[in-house]
């Protein structure tokens, strides 16, 4: 039996580990990928574009929050791997009636490395996730601060950024980086021109998901602000898991660009 709590305080219980799972999150299906389950896996969104191999070839089972249940119930799952804030609670209410399903709820990079280690407990690969905790606490320790009041962009019409209580907001802060928001509860705040304006950033990052900053985006901002606005990768800032490993050589280089 192997049994432990999620990131939602819901015990998962399994009888052996599992040899059908369907992942529900993109970030989570590339560590999946990294883990080398590639036989177990047999259901991913839309969304899970990496690897691409898996995405061309592996089920999908519509979007994180446009979940196609009656696929997943064709897939008979032994275990389906999700998230809170990218799929809807009346999906995961639904899927839970009938199958185990993990959730993770991820504020912090140790929130990702907790769900790392639950993931490896759950497949039979503790010795790969250990590893890759190791690796990634040692990424990001001895990190050159970036000491800039910086304001993240995730979408557009209107503007809206990502506040300190997020995954993203934690990666800014790790990288020296002080967040414009005001509210520290705040996860993700509707902005104005003026307030923008009002800020007063000294960088804006424009994220390259899940909306698709144009150049367009950078000269109305332009208009808005003195901030030095670059473009950015925004899966190097949202997506937790063995993408992780790739943060730091990405972030050393975005310095080098400022």
């Amino acid at each position: 039996m192997i049994e432990l709590k999620d990131q939602m305080n819901y015990t998962i219980r399994l009888e052996k580990f599992p040899e059908r799972i369907v992942s529900l999150v993109p970030s989570q299906t590339e560590l999946l990928y990294y883990l080398g389950l590639e036989n177990e896996v047999v259901g991913i969104t839309k969304f899970c574009i990496h690897p691409d191999d898996w995405f061309k070839s592996k089920t999908r089972i519509g979007g994180t929050k446009n979940i196609h249940l009656e696929i997943i119930d064709e897939l008979k799952p032994d275990l389906i791997i999700g998230n809170k804030e990218e799929n809807s609670p009346e999906d995961i209410l639904a899927l839970k009636e009938k199958y185990p399903v993990y959730m993770s709820d991820i504020f912090t990079v140790e929130d990702a490395l907790q769900m790392i280690g639950d993931i490896g407990k759950l497949t039979n690969k503790e010795k790969i996730t250990n590893s890759l905790i190791r690796q990634i606490q040692s990424s990001f320790t001895n990190f050159p601060p970036i000491q800039k009041k910086v304001l993240y962009l995730i979408w557009a019409d209107p503007f809206m950024a990502a506040g300190k209580k997020t995954f993203i907001g934690d990666i800014i802060k790790k990288l020296g980086m002080q967040n414009v928001l005001v509210d520290d509860e705040c996860r993700y705040q509707s902005l104005s021109n003026e307030e923008i304006a009002a800020l007063n950033a000294d960088l804006i990052i424009l994220s390259s998901e899940p909306f698709p900053f144009k150049k367009a985006h950078s000269i109305e901002l332009n208009q808005l602000t003195n901030a030095k606005i670059i473009f950015a990768d925004g899966e190097m800032f949202s997506w937790y898991g063995s993408r992780m490993l790739e943060m730091r050589n990405y972030f050393v280089k975005l310095v080098e660009e400022l």
